[in-house]
């Protein structure tokens, strides 16, 4: 896998781009991967850069070290800088763009835990898709640690996963959750001795499937989550339409001819 410098630069996040996976690596070992306020502001951009990329089936959100996911907001520059009424503003701002544009991303989204997924990572983690972790994996939400208060967005995002009241537990507390625990509770979706095979695996059926009925799928999971409860005349509109797409007509050729499908970005 090689760096492609068009899609993106920055000294912490390095995109990187192989076939159809994007990898979105933080990169700052000696903070833990810690988010400064630089980070926050750039982390939009890079998914977005991913987003474009036509070749760019699924983007994969993970540390560039192992062993290490992210440690959250840096604690360091919340010190020096949380008087400053202007700082809270645009720190908040720049947090708030980078889980909406995660949540939102068209493509599918995959959070690779390996370490601590603390705070603000947790936050990264819960916006992607999916979320597989290893063994050594550690979550935790830990704002009331701090006198912090964690926001609405990454709340209802957290809560759709595990639920009010593991919710509760896990904001209250703040308590770091071992891979096991997070996968019992569904903080995670798997836990995987080998994550280079198991996310190989993944990043394969995702490449495989049509993207157009992926981005659609996406759209539609989002407005259910945004409290649409049946179909409308836009939902109604995309079941129509992909009957005329290309994805629909190599797929059903495929089929027909008992082969695999080769559908386009």
């Amino acid at each position: 896998m090689t760096r492609d410098a068009d899609l993106f630069d920055h000294p912490h996040l390095k995109l990187v781009q192989d076939g159809p996976v994007a990898r979105l690596l933080i990169d700052r070992p000696d903070r833990r991967n810690a988010m400064d306020q630089s980070m926050w502001e750039a982390f939009p951009h890079a998914v977005t850069a991913a987003m474009t990329e036509p070749a760019v089936r699924l983007l994969i959100v993970s540390g560039a070290v192992p062993g290490m996911f992210c440690a959250g907001a840096d604690i360091a520059e919340f010190a020096r800088q949380s008087a400053d009424p202007a700082w809270r503003a645009a720190n908040a701002a720049a947090i708030r763009a980078t889980q909406i544009t995660l949540a939102r991303a068209p493509k599918p989204t995959l959070a690779i835990i390996d370490g601590d997924a603390v705070g603000g990572g947790m936050g990264i983690a819960l916006a992607c898709d999916l979320r597989i972790a290893s063994p050594r994996a550690r979550m935790g939400i830990t704002p009331a640690k701090l006198g912090l208060v964690y926001p609405l967005h990454d709340t209802r995002l957290l809560m759709e996963l595990v639920g009010p009241a593991q919710a509760r537990r896990l904001l209250y507390t703040g308590q770091l959750v071992d891979a096991a625990e997070a996968l019992r509770i569904g903080l995670v979706q798997q836990v995987a001795d080998d994550l280079d095979a198991e996310v190989a695996a993944f990043a394969a059926s995702v490449a495989a499937a049509a993207p157009s009925s992926q981005r659609a799928i996406k759209a539609i999971v989002q407005r259910i989550i945004e409290g649409a409860h049946d179909d409308d005349a836009e939902s109604q509109a995309g079941f129509d339409a992909a009957f005329t797409t290309a994805d629909f007509a190599e797929g059903v050729s495929a089929f027909l001819a008992k082969r695999k499908p080769v559908f386009g970005a």
